[in-house]
C-alpha cells in the first residue's frame, strides 16, 4: 500500500467515523438528548460512542465528548486515551476540549463549529470568550482563592504515596 493509499483509507475511515458522530446527535435530538454525538476510535477501530446526556440525566457534564471518553477509558481498562482519536459532531466546548486533554488522546476532530453551536441556542461560545478575553475578576462567578495553611495536605500526602498511579 503506497502513502497516498493509506493517507485516502485514513480520510474515507475519519469520513465515516463523522458520519457516525453526526448520525448520534441527529439520534439524540430524537430520543431527548441534545443535538451532539462523539466517538473514540482506536487504530481502525470505534470503541465507543457517546451523545448529550445532559437533560436526561440531569448532569451537566455528559456531553457526547465526555460520555464517549468515559465508555472508551472502561473499554480499554485505563484511563488514559494514546493512541485514541475523539470524533465530534461539534467543536468540542472548553469543558471537553480540557477532557480530551487530560485524557490524552491524540487528536481531535470535530464538524460544526462554536459558531454553529451560539445559532442554535448553546452558550459555548460565551465561555470561549471567557477564557480567552475576560480577566478573572470580571467572569460572572466569582473565583476566589482561600488560604489555609493545610492547603497542601492533599499533595503531600499523595507525593508521600509509594504506590500511587502518576496521571
Amino acid at each position: 500500500m503506497t502513502a497516498y493509499t493509506e493517507e485516502i483509507r485514513i480520510q474515507e475511515l475519519q469520513r465515516a467515523w463523522m458520519d457516525e458522530a453526526i448520525n448520534l446527535a441527529t439520534n439524540s435530538v430524537a430520543n431527548g438528548g441534545g443535538p451532539f454525538g462523539a466517538l473514540v476510535a482506536k487504530g481502525s477501530e470505534i470503541v465507543a460512542v457517546g451523545n448529550n446526556q445532559v437533560t436526561a440525566t440531569l448532569d451537566p457534564t455528559a456531553h457526547a465528548e465526555v460520555s464517549a471518553m468515559r465508555a472508551a477509558c472502561k473499554e480499554l481498562g485505563t484511563f488514559s486515551l494514546e493512541g485514541c482519536v475523539l470524533i465530534t459532531s461539534c467543536e468540542p466546548c472548553p469543558m471537553c476540549l480540557t477532557s480530551a486533554l487530560w485524557a490524552r488522546v491524540d487528536r481531535i476532530l470535530y464538524c460544526a463549529d462554536r459558531h454553529d453551536a451560539a445559532v442554535a441556542g448553546f452558550d459555548d461560545l460565551k465561555f470561549y470568550e471567557l477564557f480567552e478575553k475576560k480577566p478573572a475578576s470580571l467572569w460572572p462567578t466569582p473565583v476566589e482563592q482561600l488560604e489555609l495553611p493545610t492547603r497542601t495536605a492533599p499533595f503531600n500526602a499523595w507525593l508521600a504515596k509509594s504506590d500511587r498511579v502518576d496521571y
